[in-house]
């Protein structure tokens, strides 16, 4: 049997994320307390039952007892030695971004109460759910996405990608706004030439033709893009020997407009050709976030 579990601190789209698998078809059940997990999953797996499920996806946040979370190690090694297929997807975002969806919605965090704060609610949430977040098969920093494309990332990368594939993320950002904290790998590609400092150029993207055009005449973003192909198809083949299935690859320039976003596109293109489950995401254009092939 096949075990999604979805965690992550409050507000970063866990039931978002719960309900997408819904609709894949896996059973779901939301808040299930961590005692609960093994037993439950093992009665759901065992072949003689009549109510045997072949996908199942539980939601664990932090309004579980915090002895419980601390020994979700255990429970986890447990699972994986009873033969159940487990992985693990923790959502987050930001501090700001969380403290701005709580005041948009309303919604009270479920760790804040009189004597405790909001923002200290979701400082103690991120100590409270480490235990989860370091056995983390896929990261996703929701920061910046809407519903909706949250909704799309989920879908393609995890319904998307063939049984012991490795889904690929490539992702472009601004070391200025600060480095994703999804990041597998992280390249820089501020030696590029800047198409920033040509006036004319400033208005468009890298996904523009006069920024690709500019960059295309430099011999450096060709020698980049093509150490970068070597190197990671070099080594991608041993991260999916080892049973990874989910790699986010961050390319970052300044701001995160046009050097970083057109490497990510060479990147995408390339690797498109070599596997069916590849994503490219420009994080500082919040307008063509989760981008992928159609």
């Amino acid at each position: 049997m096949k075990l999604i579990i979805v965690s992550g601190r409050s507000g970063s789209g866990k039931s978002t994320a719960l309900h997408v698998l819904e609709d894949l078809g896996y059973y779901c059940i939301d808040n299930l307390p961590i005692g609960l997990l093994f037993p439950l999953t093992r009665e759901a797996a065992d072949q003689s039952a009549p109510g045997r499920l072949d996908k199942m996806a539980v939601s664990i946040d932090a309004r579980n007892l915090s002895a419980e979370l601390a020994n979700f190690e255990e429970i986890y090694r447990k699972l994986r030695k009873a033969d159940i297929l487990v992985e693990i997807i923790y959502l987050d975002a930001d501090e700001q971004s969380l403290l701005q969806r709580f005041h948009a919605t309303r919604r009270k965090h479920p760790l804040s109460n009189d004597k405790t704060s909001l923002r200290e609610a979701i400082s103690s949430e991120k100590e409270l759910l480490e235990p989860l977040s370091k056995l983390a098969d896929l990261y996703i920093n929701t920061k910046g996405l809407s519903m909706y494309e949250l909704r799309d990332m989920v879908k393609q990368r995890v319904a998307g990608r063939k049984d012991q594939e490795l889904a690929l993320l490539f992702q472009s950002f601004g070391f200025k706004h600060g480095v994703p904290l999804d990041s597998d790998y992280v390249f820089d590609v501020r030696c590029l030439p800047n198409p920033y400092w040509d006036t004319s150029l400033r208005k468009f993207t890298g996904l523009d033709q006069p920024v690709a055009e500019f960059l295309e005449k430099e011999p450096a973003s060709h020698k980049m893009v093509n150490d970068l192909i070597a190197f990671l198809e070099s080594w991608i083949p041993s991260f999916a020997d080892s049973n990874r299935s989910y790699m986010t690859i961050s390319i970052g320039c300044t701001g995160g407009q046009h050097r970083s976003v057109y490497v990510c596109e060479q990147l995408g293109r390339h690797f498109r050709e070599l596997s069916s489950n590849v994503q490219v995401r420009h994080t500082e254009l919040p307008h063509l976030q989760a981008r992928k092939e159609v």
